[in-house]
């Protein structure tokens, strides 16, 4: 596949476009896949538009514990955004995307995808605060405890994305430019610098690091605490009760943390370009649709804030 746009300047050249090979190069799976994902993308942004509008609408759902899950539902509706119309093409045709928008569209992934991690984080230390310390629960989790952590969430997000992106910025590209993932991704990019990425490696092991370490360590000693409270809970009931609290979110968890992991913890050459591809599918674009189901299925308070605004609706018209 031969591509235009390069640009001499001196001995070296300025890449202006590459293209995204997408999930797979089989003719046969290519509208398959194209009618597959974009039930995703419809499912994922109508999922967490209407979890942000329900949060919105209803004072009940006025609680940090929502507040968090309005971030995370804005957050998940972002970066698939970002990501998967871009993806859908590569399926209809060869999908060449300039130099500008593949580091626009590296930089937000960057970003929300970090502030997912964060996002959970504070989840995971509000369910921790809510069942450890239910009596000063308004104390520890005021408004003003939540504007600042979500501050936080975002700043965190904003300096890793920054950083990742920097740092692309400096590298050359001159010699291939097919790119094979469906997204502009830093593990895909790397292999096709033709200059030395002793940098982007050490940037990326520091801010994976810190990214990786930070709401691993906070999930580990809060569901730790949370689950020795539950076991000395006398009644079955209460005790069912917190569970089921804690049980949506450490689904999220799992699915987005463990997908992660398996496609960022690997080296970058060779078959784990083609495995990470296929690893990061589930927290790129199967759990940000899977996610408003998750909580939605398994929350009471957003089946009685759903039911109340469809009777609402039936009433005015």
């Amino acid at each position: 596949m031969k591509i235009i746009g390069k640009m001499a300047s001196g001995n070296d050249s300025s890449v202006t476009e590459f293209v995204l090979l997408g999930l797979t190069q089989q003719p046969e799976l290519q509208l398959p896949l194209f009618f597959l994902f974009l039930g995703i993308y419809v499912m994922a942004v109508v999922g967490n538009l209407g979890l942000i509008v329900l949060i919105v609408l209803n004072p009940h759902l006025h609680t940090p514990m929502y507040y968090f899950l309005f971030n995370l539902s804005f957050v998940d509706l972002c970066y698939s955004c970002v990501i998967i119309p871009r993806m859908l093409m590569s399926f209809v045709k060869v999908n060449i995307i300039p130099y500008a928008e593949c580091l626009t569209q590296l930089f937000f992934f960057c970003f929300f995808v970090i502030n997912e991690y964060y996002i959970l984080t504070c989840m995971a230390y509000d369910r921790y605060v809510a069942i450890c310390k239910p009596l000063l629960y308004k104390v520890i989790m005021s408004p003003q405890i939540c504007l600042v952590l979500t501050v936080w969430v975002y700043a965190m997000g904003f300096v890793g994305a920054v950083a990742h992106t920097t740092c692309m910025l400096r590298l050359s590209f001159c010699n291939e430019h097919i790119i094979n993932h469906y997204m502009c991704d830093i593990a895909p990019l790397l292999p096709l610098s033709c200059t030395i990425t002793y940098v982007n490696e050490l940037v990326i092991f520091v801010v994976l690091g810190i990214n990786t370490a930070v709401p691993s360590v906070t999930l580990f000693v809060s569901y730790s605490r949370i689950l020795c409270s539950i076991l000395h809970i006398r009644s079955s009931h209460a005790r069912s009760k917190a569970f089921s609290t804690c049980s949506s979110h450490i689904i999220t968890v799992c699915l987005f943390f463990g997908s992660a992991g398996l496609t960022y913890f690997k080296p970058f050459p060779g078959d784990s370009l083609a495995q990470g591809k296929l690893f990061s599918i589930f927290y790129t674009i199967v759990g940000p649709m899977m996610n408003p189901l998750i909580y939605s299925l398994r929350n009471k308070d957003v089946h009685v804030a759903l039911s109340k605004m469809m009777k609402q609706k039936l009433v005015f018209s």
